[in-house]
């Protein structure tokens, strides 16, 4: 089993998995740490991340990018006609939902975003298990912390029909928190004061700036607040805006009106704004950027910043309402940690510095931190791996209230409720009490519709409660909800139950209270029994059925869904299979050619020779021409008659090979034979001449003359 972190960005989504006893980020099929999050579509296959990016700018209309931002919303929301501008395929509605109108396989096709995420989120699945050669499914995907309740069940959704169980949907800010956290062991005890630290993440699309207060083996997010149209997409466009006017003036061109032109001038000043963070100046140079015109441009640092103030200005906003949301001041927070990619721009990292006044770190990975915090959070939530402990407590960003007909029993009554307040612990759960004579609905929604982002439905859900009846003893029935937002930050009303006040006895402790005694069951002083007392209490008698209507997909869609998207794979995975047999073909028709000059030269008559470069000149020209669009079989078979008919000068190669090596390795076994035997006998030489120093100790003894021994005499 494995467990993966995703950090699902605007424009690019970074790989993170536990494995080796800590988090790698892994690499894409092209070595790339990141991969685009982009979705394109061709006349034969999909495109998905690196190759929806090869194709980019020759399939403008039909590659999708924006995906995150575009999940949960309608098509006329007012945030999508912002999103519009980025993203080059037209946007349209489907089923309710915004998605992109494509040209797929040769026919008008429309995706909806959930959908267009799914294929995505496959193509990281897929990517991941290449790495680790295991399947995955246990992943944590990040997400904005200001995405609702909508926009996160669509990404929930897209999980599953991508065939992904995710295991928390989590707040960018929050898993950058996590990967700071769990590393660190010189954080405060449950005793000490906490240490505050300042999460500022400046990514693409988006800029938030979370509160974290830290101790031993937990975190908890005091406020986050957000601007979600801050970021270095926006830098790109004043650049892109810019440039757009002097070309308009120096070469009479205008790119808006040439959507190529205008992606790539996007391209470039990418790269420029980059350029811009480590040098004073930086020059653009494109090529036939249109009408045939080359362009030329060059901008200082100092000008690039004059045209971004506007967003300069608001970049100490949301630092200011994530501090006043946490009731703290600046003095308060111990370190400001910054993390991603437009954190690197230096006019805003100055901006911060002097709001803070104090020293800005940069400890974590600016683009990879969110990717490891999430993989830390799959490894902690998951049974395959052993993580050191660490409590994770994350805020509710939206109130949420509920509300329901009014009771014409109860006249006073309240039809509405704010359960769950902004700042609330996150995951959370509240409990909810109805008096009841039948059957009755509950509607979810936010408090404040104008908090939302591009002011999205505060509709969440519908929950309908059944099997309710009124007791003949009270005419009511008391009815129990449990109503939960859980670790994704979605809410539900979990179930039901209804209860009956009942009396019961309940043990006391004497406490010597003379008025408690009066009511106590003593058994007249005799035996030790228990002191009781009866008391009300409301008892557990059976479950009330809950029905639920949310934005979520029902399963049949799902089902649905998921059946597209497996045949839509396969579908690409033929194609893929197609195009290695057609390059296979390709590459086999020049090596047997080489080879049928050189190796193969000594063994094949000129007819056969003749006859096999007229074979391949045939499978050249057809591959080249009519075979531009075959089937994966057809390939096969034109290689399988190459091989057939070079099969018999290629066997008498191979057998003058194998002879070769059979008569050089019996050389070689000679050799070593006759070195062996010549060993041997100057071993049996060396023992034959050596002298025997015992036989020659018995010869002198033998041959010497022995001294006498004389008696003594008496």
């Amino acid at each position: 089993m494995s467990v993966v972190g995703v950090d699902f960005g605007t424009l690019n989504t970074v790989i993170a998995v536990a494995r080796n006893r800590g988090v790698d980020v892994i690499t894409n099929e092209v070595s790339n740490r990141a991969t685009p999050s982009l979705v394109g579509f061709g006349p034969k296959s999909r495109y998905l991340g690196e190759a929806a990016k090869t194709q980019e700018i020759s399939n403008l209309k039909n590659t999708v990018s924006s995906l995150k931002r575009l999940a949960g919303r309608s098509i006329n929301d007012p945030d999508v006609q912002i999103e519009q501008q980025f993203v080059s395929s037209l946007l349209v509605d489907v089923g309710g939902q915004v998605g992109a109108e494509v040209s797929y396989l040769g026919k008008k096709e429309r995706f909806s975003a959930t959908q267009l995420t799914a294929m995505f989120l496959s193509k990281i699945k897929q990517t991941a298990q290449n790495e680790l050669k295991l399947p995955v499914a246990d992943i944590v995907i990040s997400v904005p912390a200001w995405f609702t309740d909508g926009q996160r069940r669509s990404l929930l959704d897209a999980a599953d029909i991508a065939g992904l169980k995710p295991l928390r949907v989590m707040n960018d800010t929050t898993a950058a928190a996590l990967g700071y956290g769990i590393t660190k062991l010189d954080l405060p005890g449950p005793e000490e004061k906490p240490r505050r630290v300042a999460f500022i993440d400046i990514g693409h699309a988006d800029y938030a700036c979370s509160i974290v207060e830290f101790k031993k083996g937990e975190l908890s997010v005091k406020a986050t607040a957000y601007d979600r149209h801050f970021g270095g997409r926006d830098f790109n466009l004043a650049l892109v805006n810019h440039f757009q006017k002097e070309f308009k003036g120096k070469y009479k061109i205008d790119i808006n009106e040439n959507p190529k032109a205008m992606v790539r001038v996007e391209a470039a000043a990418e790269k420029l704004k980059k350029i811009l963070s480590a040098n004073q100046q930086a020059p653009m140079n494109i090529e036939s950027l249109m009408n045939d015109i080359d362009v030329t441009a060059m901008i200082t640092r100092q000008e690039f910043e004059a045209l971004v103030e506007p967003l300069l200005a608001r970049a100490t906003i949301p630092l200011e309402q994530a501090l006043a949301e946490a009731k703290l001041d600046k003095d308060d927070i111990d370190v400001i940690e910054l993390v991603g990619g437009c954190t690197r721009v230096p006019s805003l990292k100055e901006r911060i510095q002097s709001f803070f006044s104090k020293q800005l770190s940069f400890t974590l990975n600016q683009d990879e931190a969110v990717a490891r915090g999430c993989a830390f959070s799959c490894a902690i939530l998951s049974p395959a791996f052993k993580v050191r402990d660490f409590a994770v407590q994350d805020i509710v960003n939206y109130p949420i209230e509920f509300s329901w007909e009014k009771d014409v029993d109860i006249p006073d009554e309240d039809t509405s409720l704010t359960v769950f307040n902004r700042g609330n612990v996150l995951p959370s759960t509240k409990i909810l009490t109805f008096y009841r004579k039948q059957p009755f609905d509950l509607e979810a929604r936010y408090a404040k519709p104008e908090d939302l982002p591009g002011k999205m439905s505060p509709f969440i859900g519908r929950f309908s409660v059944k099997g309710v009846k009124a007791d003949p003893k009270t005419e009511f029935m008391i009815c129990k909800l449990k109503a939960r937002v859980n670790i994704h930050g979605v809410l539900n009303v979990e179930s039901g139950y209804y209860v009956e006040d009942q009396e019961v006895e309940e043990e006391v402790k004497d406490d010597g209270d003379k008025k408690d005694a009066d009511a106590m069951d003593t058994d007249d002083g005799k035996g030790d029994k228990p002191k009781t007392r009866k008391v009300k209490k409301q008892v557990r008698k059976g479950d009330l059925p809950i029905v639920s209507g949310t934005t979520s997909l029902d399963e049949s869609s799902k089902n649905s869904l998921t059946e597209k998207e497996a045949a839509m794979l396969m579908e690409d995975k033929l194609v893929a299979d197609t195009e290695e047999k057609k390059n296979e073909l390709e590459t086999y028709i020049y090596d047997m050619r080489n080879k049928l000059d050189e190796q193969y030269a000594d063994f094949a008559s000129d007819e056969e020779k003749d006859k096999l470069r007229s074979k391949l000149t045939d499978s050249e020209d057809w591959l080249y021409e009519d075979g531009e669009d075959a089937t994966k079989a057809v390939y096969v078979a034109k290689m399988d008659e190459i091989r057939a008919m070079a099969g018999p000068i290629a066997q008498r190669y191979f057998d003058k090979v194998e002879a070769d090596r059979q008569a050089l390795q019996a050389k070689l076994d000679a050799e070593a034979a006759a070195k062996k035997a010549a060993a041997e006998e100057a071993r049996k030489s060396t023992e034959t001449e050596k002298p025997d120093a015992n036989k020659d100790e018995e010869m002198t003894d033998a041959e010497g003359t022995k001294p006498e021994v004389e008696e003594p005499q008496s």
